[in-house]
């Protein structure tokens, strides 16, 4: 039997005078893998904070299984910044039981677990995905019974999505998480709640994955219209028999009455929430310059470096209308300086970037840098005026507003105020107003609810001129792009047909990138003088002092072979499966790279042996 981790009654919560949720009730169960769903704010992440204790109900109960250990993982990480990868992993553990070599082990297993780089880089230097899975591995590492993620795959780049799914699914601690990613939410949860008011108690809860969620939505959705025209017939009858003078003479009459009453009461909140289920969608469409220029952007044999880095080489492509590219690449290959090549607003070390002339390119940056936080929304939206032009019309500034799901009260909020998938909509919104040849979007859905996500889609596949995309939703990727740009680890930049030969080609890259250096020796019974022979080439420099080390270096990796053994002897380590897999792993490795050090000793034995002769 599933044992509860936790459950919640009746909870309900108000923000500024505006009900977030009402009467909201669930449970978590052991090993539940729960996607928490809705639109931009239904309070999704404050649930997530009363769950956690960081904040209090206006009204309802939390009552977390004795001795459950529970785990936060905020939007924005608040993590030391002046500590390192491993101090930030260390400090994790500093009040728990383990000793110090135990400590140890578990930081390495987390470090090789989320494949840091560097374990010594301070937190202040990481980027933000690297911020994003050190913040889960310290939370991991705590070894939570639950643990609380709100939007884990904001930051993340498409490799990192991709790991935190496979960390994710093989837990074996429950999880709570926050997520607009459709194709993460099909690939790791196990049950997806939806917290909206179009719901009878606030929710709708479904186990199995996202589509079979999706399924029984559309049938809630639809039963709910139905019993709203189904009783509107029946509150027609009562209305009128009640206009007919019924008195309340009687426990019939007067019963009657009241369940007249309670009908019309029904028919009103029903009424409400199919309402606010038709309505609950931002409208998306940009504007179009009508320009039919064939070749809006060409790169040719474009090359850029970073800080001494090649980022990529050799890249040609021709951007023209209708053309959607989706730009993948891995965190730091240089996937914002190529947007920033296309705008021209750097050059590029070699080759050429030829753009149209009187190019209309619109940017949608992630880090939102345009928004004047301090200034109303009304102001974001339009500066000197209650108008804005759109698409060649006059709108009144609280009705453009309105398209994007702001209520007019908002309108004279400070930016800031606003929640992050708010301000990812007004950004969208003040770039619409803006006639366009070219959309470059870079990371749009970061805090975008799916049914805004669902209208990005179409409005960005309508777009008749071109668009170049960055995104992590893989979703959004796919329906959108018409082809990939992908960005290779070798600095190469080529187009792909969709993400998966992307994957493909980069998964053979590697392959044969670890495939073994096979060492050719020389025969030995060739002495032909015209053969040459690396039986006569001295050892390097280089090599003379890796030579003269390696046996440190040997009993070094032994070492840390016998470290792993003794590690998966460890009762907290082998009683717990995912460490078990993790220590294993870290043997296999270990026991390797000692197989690799005396290969390496012997093939410079035998170079030194060769030059000398013997």
């Amino acid at each position: 039997m599933p044992v509860a981790l936790l459950s919640c009654q009746a909870l309900t919560k108000t923000h500024h005078t505006r009900p977030l949720f009402a009467g909201v009730s669930f449970g978590i169960e052991e090993q539940d893998r729960v996607g928490l769903i809705g639109p931009n704010g239904a309070g999704k992440s404050t649930l997530l904070r009363i769950l956690a204790g960081e904040e209090k109900p206006d009204s309802g109960t939390v009552a977390p299984r004795k001795g459950v250990r529970m785990v936060y993982v905020p939007q924005e990480e608040a993590l030391p910044q002046n500590q390192t990868v491993e101090e930030t992993l260390h400090a994790a553990l500093a009040s728990t039981g383990y000793d110090t070599t135990e400590k140890q082990l578990l930081v390495e297993m987390a470090i090789a677990q989320a494949s840091f780089p560097d374990a010594n880089q301070r937190v202040e230097h990481l980027s933000g995905g690297w911020r994003k899975r050190l913040a889960i591995s310290h939370a991991l590492i705590q070894e939570p019974d639950l643990l609380l993620l709100d939007e884990p795959t904001n930051h993340l780049d498409l490799d990192g999505v991709l790991w935190l799914e496979e960390l994710l699914a093989g837990l074996s601690c429950a999880a709570l998480f926050i997520s607009h990613d459709r194709v993460f939410l099909e690939n790791v949860a196990t049950r997806i709640i939806e917290l909206n008011p179009a719901y009878d108690g606030g929710c709708l809860m479904s186990d199995g994955a996202y589509s079979d969620f999706l399924e029984k939505r559309e049938a809630y959705l639809e039963r709910q219209v139905q019993r709203q025209q189904s009783l509107a017939g029946v509150v027609r009858r009562e209305i009128e028999w009640l206009r007919r003078g019924a008195k309340a003479r009687t426990t019939k009459a007067k019963g009657r009455i009241d369940q007249a009453g309670e009908l019309i009461r029904e028919l009103g909140d029903l009424k409400q929430r199919n309402t606010i289920a038709q309505s609950s969608v931002a409208e998306i469409a940009f504007s179009a310059s009508g320009r039919q220029t064939k070749e809006m952007v060409v790169l040719s044999g474009v090359a850029k470096s970073l800080g001494g880095r090649q980022l990529f080489q050799d890249v040609s492509a021709t951007i023209s209308p209708k053309r959607r590219i989706g730009l993948v690449g891995p965190n730091g290959s240089g996937k914002t300086t190529l947007l920033r090549l296309l705008t021209g607003e750097i050059l590029p070390d070699s080759g050429s970037v030829k753009r149209a002339d009187n190019l209309h390119i619109v940017w949608f940056e992630q880090d939102r840098s345009t928004l004047n936080q301090n200034v109303p929304l009304k102001d974001a939206l339009s500066p000197n005026s209650d108008n804005v032009q759109y698409r060649g019309g006059t709108l009144h500034v609280s009705g453009y507003a309105k398209r994007f799901l702001f209520r007019s009260e908002q309108l004279t909020q400070p930016v800031h105020t606003l929640s992050g998938g708010e301000q990812a909509r007004l950004l969208i919104a003040k770039l619409m107003l803006q006639p366009a040849d070219m959309l470059i979007l870079d990371e749009p859905t970061n805090d975008l609810d799916i049914p805004s996500l669902e209208v990005l889609e179409e409005g960005l596949t309508s777009f008749p001129g071109a668009v170049v995309l960055v995104t992590h939703d893989r979703y959004l990727l796919e329906s959108v792009s018409t082809e990939i740009l992908g960005i290779l680890e070798d600095g190469t930049v080529r187009l792909f047909a969709d993400y998966e030969q992307y994957q493909n080609v980069r998964s053979a890259l590697r392959e044969s990138q670890n495939q073994p250096v096979v060492v050719a020796l020389p025969k030995a019974q060739n002495n032909s003088s015209n053969t040459p022979s690396t039986a006569r080439v001295s050892l390097t420099s280089a090599e003379r002092r890796e030579l003269a080390n390696i046996e440190t270096t040997i009993a070094e990796a032994e070492k840390a072979v016998g470290e792993w053994e003794t590690a998966l002897a460890h009762p907290n380590i082998a009683a717990d499966p995912q460490k078990l897999q993790g220590a294993w792993n870290q043997l296999e490795i270990a026991k390797a790279r000692v197989t690799e050090l005396y290969s390496r000793w012997e093939e410079l034995e035998e170079k030194q042996s060769a030059f000398r002769g013997t």
